[in-house]
């Protein structure tokens, strides 16, 4: 059977199409890269950067920039996932599909003046493969489907048109008209970039528990669906990221989902996306600072230098001495390098722990210097410490590191523990410091024949005798008395009352004729009184009225001051 003429001319056209389409959409993502097949991903990032650079819509205003820029981004999508570049690499498609998909019933290869060599898909289920010399291979699938792997963009069955063409209008036992098929058809499959850098989505959540004051400096870029710049913007954060890793961290914040943060932190995203650093470089809270400078990895990297912690204070080591009066009374430590300026780990942990510690660095060109020697220092760089209690210490010399990150772990861990090894002493110094202000127990005591001399002898120039009839006067002499014991009672003086007067109690009840000494009767109509008693001159002076603290203290301060008269005597008191 002849071949019909109507599917001889739709072939032909169908053809025709497929040369067009073919001519149109050949990019070989290698090659829009600049990179061979083996390139590392460092080479591919590079070539990324530097080309997304140079055609970025925001800088290059030539015709067919916005396209080349798509074509270098489309590139790099694929090649920069391990996953979708190996399925490019085998199939010619980046999600390992060499046909059209699921629903198909096969793909098929024409191949033309040459072995097929690569594929890259042009997004709507045709292919086009990059050929050697002038060759040029396409595939395309006899969709059962017209909508499976993106349809069918002629509007018709080209399966029962090459049906037709090849098998006479009869399937003829093989479901794919006859002519062997180049594969079977794979499933579709998703996957995602994996950057050597983790840049992390940043919820409210995250920025308030890993952000917000933890001393951390991180580079953060707000965007939306629609701003512009963000992949280019990505790219050269992670390199910094990189570059700067241990002292700095990335993250991302979508302003589509997280509105309330966007708004916290009075960032609004228009048609470009926005780069913050979220540093402490001026203050002792985190804040938001905005990169606007050229979108490359130098110039950002120094942006971020800029804005690392500055807690550090500087100082010659020629005339150092840690500050005996430092306030708050916290551990310090002294980095001993040979940088000019502050090195870079020692700024960022610096941050990490400016509220625990604080923070000095020195220039050192040699370890003969009089406090390294007496520390012991033979090898910079070096960490110091003075302790809480004031010793000062060695905590490390000769510290050594292969990277920035490597070098602030070591930093940390040594800070750390010269952190819980201060603790320690401050809760010591604490226990001695509350067992000191204890107030201690001031009995006074019972006047008694054994204890007279050492209390009321003519060793002490004034003695205060509080006696009692009762229980309940006692009571209460013993409490006023010790409280005033505490004062410091002469006016215009530093008196110390243990040398300059002594305090004892008397009871009245059996000691009537050591009382009658003062006064013949012994005071019996009196339940309770205050006795001043000056042994060396014989003299006293007594004070029968309502004792409370505030007469009490009176007649205290005027005997002190010699207010009071004083009387003599009868007879040298004596205990019995």
């Amino acid at each position: 059977m002849g071949i019909p003429i109507r599917s001889l001319l739709v072939a032909s056209l169908v053809l025709s199409s497929i040369a067009l389409h073919v001519a149109a959409k050949t990019l070989d993502p290698y090659k829009v890269l600049g990179v061979d097949k083996n390139a590392s991903q460092r080479d591919i990032k590079k070539a990324f950067h530097k080309l997304s650079l140079k055609y970025h819509p925001d800088k290059n205003k030539e015709k067919g920039a916005q396209q080349k820029f798509e074509e270098i981004n489309n590139a790099h999508e694929i090649l920069s996932d391990e996953e979708k570049r190996k399925n490019y690499d085998l199939y010619g498609d980046e999600k390992g599909n060499p046909g059209m998909g699921a629903g198909n019933f096969g793909s098929h290869d024409f191949t033309g003046g040459g072995p097929r060599t690569t594929y890259f898909s042009s997004g709507d289920g045709w292919q086009t493969m990059g050929g050697q010399g002038n060759s040029k291979t396409f595939s395309f699938s006899f969709g059962g489907n017209p909508g499976a792997g993106g349809g069918n963009p002629f509007g018709f069955d080209l399966g029962d048109v090459f049906s037709n063409m090849f098998s006479g209008g009869s399937m003829g036992g093989n479901q794919h008209g006859g002519f062997a098929g180049s594969g079977k058809p794979s499933a579709r499959t998703s996957s995602q970039h994996k950057n050597p850098v983790t840049i992390q989505e940043v919820t409210m959540q995250t920025f308030n528990k890993e952000i917000a004051d933890q001393g951390i400096t991180w580079l953060l870029l707000f965007y939306t669906q629609q701003a512009k710049g963000q992949f280019v913007l990505e790219s050269v954060l992670e390199d910094v990221a990189r570059s700067l890793d241990g002292a700095v961290r990335a993250g991302k914040v979508n302003c589509d989902i997280e509105k309330a943060l966007c708004k916290k932190n009075g960032v609004s995203v228009g048609k470009s996306a926005r780069l913050f650093i979220y540093s402490y470089s001026t203050a002792e809270k985190g804040s938001l600072h905005e990169y606007s400078g050229d979108s490359d990895a130098k110039s950002l990297k120094t942006f971020c230098q800029e804005h690392l912690p500055r807690f550090s204070r500087r100082v010659d080591i020629n005339q150092f001495n840690f500050p005996s009066n430092a306030f708050p009374n916290l551990p310090e430590v002294l980095l001993l390098s040979t940088k000019k300026d502050t090195p870079t780990m020692w700024r960022a942990v610096s941050g990490m722990f400016h509220s625990r510690l604080t923070f000095y660095d020195a220039e050192v060109k040699d370890v003969s210097f009089p406090l390294l020697k007496r520390l012991g220092v033979k090898n910079v760089p070096a960490l110091v410490g003075r302790t809480v209690n004031g010793e000062v210490q060695l905590l490390k010399d000769g510290i050594s590191v292969k990277d920035l990150r490597s070098g602030i772990k070591e930093l940390k861990t040594l800070l750390e523990s010269f952190e819980k090894k201060n603790k320690k002493l401050a809760s010591e110094q604490a226990k001695k410091h509350a067992k000191a202000s204890e107030p201690k127990e001031n009995k006074i005591p019972l006047l008694s024949a054994s204890n007279f001399e050492e209390t009321c002898g003519e060793k002490a120039p004034v003695c205060i005798i509080g006696v009692f009839k009762s229980n309940k006067a006692k009571e209460k002499l013993e409490s006023i008395l010790s409280e005033i014991s505490q004062k410091t009672l002469i006016r215009g003086q530093s008196y110390s009352s243990g040398n300059a007067i002594t305090y004892a109690l008397l009871d009245g009840n059996k000691q009537s004729a050591f009382l009658s000494s003062f006064d013949k009767s012994g005071y019996k109509s009196s339940d309770k009184l205050l006795l001043a008693y000056k042994p060396r001159r014989g003299r006293f002076a007594v004070y029968k009225g309502e004792v409370s603290m505030e007469e009490a203290e009176r007649f205290v301060v005027s005997v002190l001051n010699g207010d009071v008269q004083l009387s003599a005597t009868g007879q040298k008191p004596v205990l019995r």
